[in-house]
């Protein structure tokens, strides 16, 4: 292991924003802060949530753009988180917080109705392995666990394969509503369309991955829907 990822393992252990807890504490003990996010927050202002967020620069972006609403980033790789939580804590960020966890355990982490919107961004596709996308039926699921009725999923990703598949056959099977999609998001000048909101906030702001992807010509997939 790298010497700066023990050091970034170190430092996470002192961000006040970054919450880890392992599998056996999360069943022995529970979230502490499940059902009480807005204790955390100081504030009952709606919860985002960004799943598989890396280095968690969306979920900062976010965070700036929406002040009003408060966002958690997630994903297993502390060595990535570090950067999001560490920028949060530079910036005095009081609506941004991170969860060191497997996707497969987030309903450990938040209680019923307690999320309203949830951003998968650039998940890794898995091609091979249906039951593990972060849009199967078995991950919508765990959301039905926590997210408010009426709230919002929305999926941005390089891979045509996903959104086809999250679009086509997920969405139809689960009798899901779908606000918006496309298979070229920045093909669409979203100043031109006011009449979709969603479709400028999709455009708003970019993750690492994401500015790779366009660098490299490849177009960027957007999709809003609903499963409750």
């Amino acid at each position: 292991m790298g010497h700066h990822k023990l050091e970034r393992f170190a430092e996470n252990l002192t961000f006040p924003n970054l919450f880890q807890v392992s599998y056996e504490m999360l069943k022995e003990e529970g979230f502490a802060l499940r059902g009480k996010w807005a204790e955390h927050f100081g504030n009952s202002n709606p919860i985002t949530l960004e799943l598989g967020c890396g280095k968690g620069d969306y979920t900062i972006s976010l965070a700036r753009i929406h002040p009003d609403r408060n966002y958690v980033g997630v994903d297993i790789k502390g060595a990535r988180l570090w950067r999001g939580a560490k920028t949060g804590v530079e910036e005095k960020m009081g609506n941004v917080a991170f969860v060191r966890t497997r996707i497969e355990l987030i309903e450990g982490f938040f209680a019923p109705g307690e999320v309203s919107e949830i951003w998968i961004t650039f998940p890794d596709p898995q091609p091979k392995k249906e039951f593990k996308r972060l849009t199967c039926e078995r991950f919508l699921n765990y959301y039905k666990g926590f997210l408010k009725p009426g709230s919002p999923i929305h999926l941005k990703t390089d891979s045509q394969e996903l959104h086809l598949y999250t679009r086509d056959e997920v969405i139809p099977a689960g009798g899901y509503r779908v606000e918006y999609a496309t298979d070229n998001l920045y093909a669409v000048d979203a100043a031109q369309h006011p009449e979709i909101p969603c479709l400028q906030e999709a455009q708003m702001t970019q993750t690492f991955y994401e500015k790779m992807f366009l660098a490299e010509g490849k177009p960027i997939t957007y999709l809003k829907f609903y499963i409750n």
